[in-house]
């Protein structure tokens, strides 16, 4: 499952940070858990773990830079590569399979391109010293 992430991280180029992105990835995550409630309830506390933490990072980030909040951009942009092979993971973890566990592979997927297509100054700033 990482390799999948790792893959879609070396295949996209970024962009700027679009915002609304998060609470898209927030709805669908709680949409899902309230979808996979009957059928499996494993997929469901899945999909609330990793739609609460999205949320919880979301409210936390420091999207203007006035320094009114804990994390900042940047960090916001690692974290979210890091949620995205936790939400890939978290079928294994939790054990359970079918067509819940293909929407958490996707999910992570977006989630780590999402993040590989955000550009912020302080990414900019590091690649440009890489290069």
């Amino acid at each position: 499952m990482p390799m999948l992430n790792n893959a879609v991280k070396m295949a996209v180029k970024p962009l700027p940070r679009r915002i609304s992105i998060d609470y898209l990835s927030v709805a669908a995550s709680l949409l899902s858990a309230a979808f996979f409630w009957r059928r499996n309830q494993r997929a469901s506390l899945a999909a609330l773990v990793g739609g609460g933490t999205q949320l919880a990072l979301s409210l936390l980030t420091d999207y203007d830079g006035d320094g009114m909040k804990t994390i900042t951009l940047e960090a916001h942009r690692d974290i979210d590569v890091g949620l995205g092979a936790m939400t890939a993971m978290l079928p294994e973890f939790l054990a359970f399979d079918g067509r819940e566990k293909n929407f958490f592979l996707a999910h992570g997927a977006v989630t780590t391109a999402v993040a590989e297509l955000t550009d912020t100054p302080q990414v900019r700033r590091k690649r440009r010293r890489a290069a």
